[in-house]
């Protein structure tokens, strides 16, 4: 039986799974190939819990953690709504092709629908074929304000400790 719980980064339960999970997502291919060092693991729940717009589903099945979604709630200026960010998303290889990845997407539009939010975002590898076919499916495309423009593009730059 599948559920989908919101979590509860102060509930060590749901903390073990968030960790579980994302170190699943971090160590394959997709999310880097490297499992989360030893501070993220033991301080990543309680990071999260400290940042009120900091939030994740799981998904469960028959009661082990089956998939995650990590989101963040952002504000469009231009709509003057908020709006959510999916940051971290992953259905755990022994779970996959059971439509896990498409039940947590729209329990993930649910969410954002009841904060009243103007749209979701995330952000995808060119090379992650799986998931850029189901973020298609669920109704998601690139982003351009116009077309001569061009397509939005994610750049990052990393701050040093």
């Amino acid at each position: 039986m599948l559920d989908i719980i919101d979590v509860d980064f102060k509930n060590p339960e749901h903390g073990r799974a968030v960790v579980e999970l994302l170190n699943e997502y971090a160590s394959g291919d997709m999310g880097g190939g490297e499992p989360l060092s030893a501070h993220t693991r033991e301080n990543l729940a309680a990071s999260l819990a400290a940042r009120p717009w900091a939030h994740a589903l799981v998904a469960r099945v028959d009661g082990q953690p089956a998939g995650l979604a990590i989101y963040l709630e952002g504000f469009s200026t231009f709509a003057c709504k908020p709006l959510l960010n999916l940051h971290d998303f992953m259905v755990s290889a022994r779970f996959r092709g059971q439509g896990i990845a498409q039940r947590l997407m729209a329990a993930l539009e649910d969410r954002a629908r009841a904060l009243g939010c103007c749209k979701l975002t995330l952000e995808v590898l060119e090379g992650n074929i799986p998931a850029k076919k189901l973020y298609e499916k669920m109704g998601y495309e690139g982003y351009q304000l116009q077309e001569e423009a061009g397509r939005a593009m994610f750049w990052q730059k990393k701050i040093a400790a």
